[in-house]
């Protein structure tokens, strides 16, 4: 038995706070209402038969989804699910239909109180509908509305063979102004025709244009009215839930064409109703060809452009294939070079290691000349004393010389010349008119000095080799002697700078400290022959006494006219310009 709509109406006014039933009312209701206001927008026209598949989501322009959410796949079509209490999952098309045949392919929901429905509803609220419920899984009932009034008397229950619940069945309703016929599987189970629905002289046969709604509702929600609850079944019971209804397709032909529906008055009659002439915009967006795809644009072109392609593709391809070639033979080229310049560079550092093995030299015990001066080293080799250092000669070869002689030895093969420059030497080299690192001499503290710079002097003869040692450097900022002194020669009764310079001849000379009451300066053994050139610098700590008006050992005074201060000739000195504290030295 069919709940009268004067229940329902009841039920929604009581209820309408509840979430549920404002999902319900919105179905009923309308946005703008014909029968009272003459300026309601015109309903847009399909004007065109069309079959929407839903095995996939439609298009926005024809379908809404006004509650909740609807699935879509290739198996079920569109599928109305109620997971949870105040679930009603809804579409609606958003365009209307002006009479014409509708065929709704589904298959309803089981569940105590769940209501399977689809629904064609106006502005004016002009209602026809499919109603399914879960409780009676082999009726379909249909029932109509016109302009929104209630009647219990509309509903009638219809009996389907196999059950609405177990499989898709087809609902077909065929809609004019002069009837209204409903088919279950092609058969025919209800006809109403107008003169049918006149109530007291009012006609409440739906006539207007309809749009329309697929969903899915609890009629058996606890929240409703006991007697919708009734209608529907009883109470539902979520637990066990989901409950689903399926909709695999719908076809839709609208007996009318135009662009849209406009209500002329008030009436609600069908003769009210103008349409619009031109093209529906549902209808142009679904007869739009769909942008072509690149087979599409490739099928599209003549023989001639696809050869002209072909030909360029095949050029292009040719031109990146042999620009592909040459790269790679120009990089195995010029990595077959490297390759080579690597294996030259490694036979010449092996055949250098292997002249060192031979000699029986380890090349892992050679540092690096930027190595500075270690005196605990020189002093460990017993190259220093305490007062200065001296050069062991040859015969009493030390584990240092013995480097160096050996590098020497091998100078004469091709990396002998870098082996020993990279042999760490007893002292620091002053060669190629390289300066001593010290600038400023160690001198007493009364030790007279001038202030003016000493101008650079030239090199120092040897009269043992003939030959010239690198000038001592150029010192500057010098003391300026204490009042009361003299010339050159008082300049001597103090303790000068205990420096000397040679070059690496074949008589090396070793400077030692004066004695006290000697006036020259004597050798400290034999000039050895020395083999290779060694450090040519000394150093002494104690102070060169020159008694004042005496000629010192290699040459004339002090005082005399060349102002020589080691002497000259055969001394450390060649004349005045080269003298270390000549003209223009420590004054």
């Amino acid at each position: 038995m069919l709940l009268p709509r004067s229940f329902l109406a009841s039920a929604i006014a009581l209820l309408a706070s509840s979430d549920l039933i404002q999902h319900v009312a919105a179905q009923v209701t309308t946005d703008c209402q014909p029968l009272n206001v003459t300026n309601c927008p015109a309903d847009p026209a399909f004007g065109m038969d069309h079959t929407f598949h839903f095995n996939s989501t439609p298009t926005s322009s024809t379908w809404e989804t006004t509650v909740g959410t609807v699935n879509y796949d290739a198996t079920n079509g569109a599928s109305f699910t109620i997971n949870k209490q105040g679930d009603s999952p809804t579409i609606r098309s958003k365009f209307y239909f002006f009479g014409g045949r509708t065929e709704i392919h589904m298959k309803a929901a089981t569940g105590q109180g769940i209501i399977s429905s689809v629904m064609f509803l106006s502005d004016d609220l002009d209602e026809i509908d499919w109603e399914f419920m879960g409780t009676k899984g082999d009726i379909a009932a249909t029932n109509y509305f016109g302009k929104g009034q209630p009647d219990f008397k509309n509903g009638k229950e219809h009996t389907v063979a196999g059950g609405v619940q177990n499989d898709y069945h087809n609902y077909t309703t065929l809609w004019t102004k002069d009837s209204l016929l409903f088919y279950i599987d092609g058969q025919l189970v209800r006809t109403l025709l107008p003169q049918d629905a006149v109530r007291n002289g009012t006609s409440f046969y739906p006539q207007t244009p309809m749009r329309l709604s697929i969903g899915i509702w609890a009629g058996g929600d606890p929240r409703l009215a006991a007697g919708t609850r009734e209608w529907a079944g009883g109470d539902t019971d979520y637990s066990k839930g989901p409950f689903t209804m399926h909709v695999k397709s719908a076809q839709i032909a609208d007996f009318s064409s135009g662009k849209e529906y406009t209500y002329g008055d008030k009436s609600g009659s069908w003769e009210s109703i103008k349409i619009v002439a031109g093209n529906s915009t549902i209808k142009d967006e679904m007869n739009a060809q769909p942008a072509p795809s690149v087979s599409d644009k490739w099928n599209a072109l003549s023989p001639t452009a696809k050869i002209a392609i072909y030909a360029s593709a095949s050029g292009f391809a040719a031109i990146l294939f042999f620009w592909a070639l040459f790269y790679c033979i120009r990089q195995r080229r010029r990595g077959a070079r490297e390759a080579k310049l690597a294996e030259a560079r490694a036979n010449e550092e092996r055949m250098e290691l292997d002249r060192f093995r031979k000699a029986g030299v380890d090349p892992d015990s050679f540092v690096d000349e930027a190595s500075e001066y270690n005196a605990k080293e020189m002093a460990r080799e017993g190259l220093s004393g305490k007062d200065g250092y001296s050069i062991t000669p040859t015969g009493n070869t030390s584990p240092v010389n013995e480097k160096w002689e050996t590098a020497a030895a091998l100078g004469a093969g091709a990396g002998g010349a870098a082996a020993a420059g990279n042999m760490r030497s007893p002292m620091p080299l002053l060669r190629d008119g390289a300066q001593s690192p010290r600038i400023n001499s160690p001198a007493a503290a009364n030790a007279p000095y001038s202030d003016r710079a000493s101008p650079a002097p030239s090199s120092v003869y040897n009269a043992h080799d003939g030959t010239r040692s690198p000038p001592p450097p150029k010192l500057t900022n010098i003391r300026a002697p204490a009042p009361g002194m003299g010339g050159p020669a008082s300049q001597f009764s103090q303790q000068p700078p205990a420096r000397s310079f040679s070059s690496p001849s074949a008589q090396m000379r070793t400077a030692s400290p004066g004695l006290p009451g000697q006036a020259a300066y004597g050798r400290v053994g034999s000039p050895a022959q020395v083999a290779q050139p060694q450090p040519q610098r000394s150093f002494t700590t104690g102070g060169y006494q020159q008694p004042s008006h005496q000629t010192t050992a290699y040459g004339s005074p002090p005082n005399s006219q060349n102002q020589v201060g080691y002497g000259q000739g055969g001394g450390y000195s060649n004349g005045a310009s080269e003298g270390y504290w000549g003209n223009g030295g420590y004054r």
